[in-house]
Formats: structure tokens, C-alpha cells, sequence
């Protein structure tokens, strides 16, 4: 999960959880509650966080997608054949289909 993505990067970064909030320019507890996967970060935020941590932004914004649809999914029954049905739909509409 996204969290520990950051939580490590900050960490191997040597920088404790205030010098980064402080240079992301977000409040201390929001970034721990992130960074413990208690709270959702915003698409803006994750950009930022990729900047701040030197990440490729594409592949940070990858994982906070499938976080999101885990979230929404992962209790369901029928989320793979959702997933299935939802890649299909992506793959088509990329087609022009």
C-alpha cells in the first residue's frame, strides 16, 4: 500500500515524519495517518509526495489507484469479475471502441 511506500522512502531519506511534513507543506498527523494507510491521500498529494521522494509519479499514482480500488472492492464477491469486466471496458474505450 501506498503508505509504506512513503513511510520507507521518507525513512531511507533519514528524515523524521515533521522535516518531511514541514517540506510537503502538509500538517505532521495527516502525513502519519497516510503514511499508516489510516487516510487517503488526494492525486495532488501523491504528485507531491512523488516530487518530494524522488518516485516516478506514474508508478506512485498506479499504486494509489489500486489502493483506491481495493478499498472499494475487496469485501465483494464479484470484484474480480468486476475488475475483468472494468479492464475490458478500459482496454475498449482505448481502442475506440
Amino acid at each position: 500500500m501506498i503508505g509504506e511506500i512513503l513511510r520507507n522512502k521518507r525513512e531511507s531519506k533519514n528524515l523524521l515524519l515533521r522535516e518531511a511534513a514541514s517540506a510537503l507543506a502538509i500538517d505532521q498527523a495527516l502525513l502519519s495517518k497516510i503514511e499508516r494507510n489510516e487516510r487517503k491521500a488526494t492525486r495532488d498529494q501523491v504528485i507531491l509526495f512523488a516530487k518530494f521522494y524522488g518516485l516516478q509519479e506514474s508508478e506512485l499514482i498506479s499504486e494509489w489507484l489500486s489502493d483506491k480500488i481495493i478499498d472499494n472492492l475487496c469485501e465483494d464477491p464479484n470484484s474480480e469479475k468486476a475488475l475483468e469486466r472494468a479492464l475490458k471496458k478500459i482496454r475498449d474505450s482505448k481502442d475506440g471502441n
